[in-house]
């Protein structure tokens, strides 16, 4: 699978993919599990309550499902042929939204396959001097804190859309986002915070360079015009990195009617 051929079967297949809306995707999502034979999905931006997921879908094609999400926005899921265990929202100390008395839903763990899966749906920072960005970066903090634990605790995957494309070459054009979010140093620095603690980004070994976009606006024809972002990550404990044998980024489920704006991230694993 290295360089991006989804056709090969290795040991065990693991996908992270923001969606932007379950309901409104799962038409591809199903398809897209089938074709990839991907057998652990970390989604983020599910944009549903629990009473409005659509659990039966994955569970007739031999998947479990465990889904954290309140209402239109934000939301997350994990959904697994090769068990999942120990499901639970939120990570400890999570900050929450202006006056909102509880975080948002915005982090899933579980356990599957014998690795702690963790689908991370980061703040977006709005802009540069938003009191959005102040709590993206306490909120990245906080989760790097309880992160750091699992470390020590066996293998673990953080994946999902993190908000922050950490390098120059992750998006089309710096001089365009200088003065935006994503790109910003202290959004940076909080990546790079997960990176110095332990943590490795194990698709970019694979996958080097520029235009290795994980996402395209719907606007402007920016996928048309390869306008896009590198803000999709797999960051994995040092253990299960040295399993990954294999990475693509699946364009093909950006392109066609009803895309998501963002393409699945799908890296390969041995056996531990």
């Amino acid at each position: 699978m290295a360089g991006g051929d989804l056709r090969y079967r290795g040991k065990m297949r693991i996908a992270t993919w923001n969606v932007n809306s379950i309901r409104s995707r799962i038409e591809r999502v199903i398809p897209s599990l089938e074709r990839t034979d991907v057998d652990i999905l970390a989604i983020q931006e599910t944009k549903t309550r629990a009473d409005q997921f659509p659990f039966f879908r994955f569970e007739e094609i031999g998947y479990q499902v465990a889904h954290h999400g309140f209402n239109q926005w934000n939301g997350v899921a994990i959904v697994s042929r090769v068990g999942l265990e120990e499901a639970a929202p939120g990570f400890r100390d999570a900050p929450s939204w202006g006056e909102a008395s509880e975080p948002e839903a915005r982090v899933l763990v579980g356990r599957c396959g014998g690795i702690r899966i963790v689908s991370v749906y980061v703040p977006n920072g709005r802009n540069i001097a938003d009191p959005h960005m102040d709590y993206k970066v306490e909120w990245l903090a906080r989760l790097r804190a309880q992160a750091q634990e699992w470390l020590a605790e066996g293998p673990t995957l953080l994946m999902g859309d993190w908000n922050i494309a950490p390098r120059d070459e992750d998006v089309w054009s710096m001089e365009f986002y200088e003065d935006k979010s994503h790109v910003s140093p202290r959004e940076r620095a909080a990546f790079q915070s997960f990176l110095d603690t332990g943590y490795v980004d194990v698709v970019r070994p694979v996958l080097p360079g520029p235009k290795v976009y994980t996402y395209w606006d719907y606007q402007q024809l920016r996928f048309q015009k390869g306008r896009g972002m590198r803000i999709d990550f797999v960051l994995g404990s040092p253990d299960i990195a040295a399993r990954v044998t294999g990475a693509a980024i699946d364009r093909e489920e950006r392109k066609g009617k009803g895309a998501s704006d963002h393409a699945p991230v799908v890296i390969e694993v041995t056996d531990g």
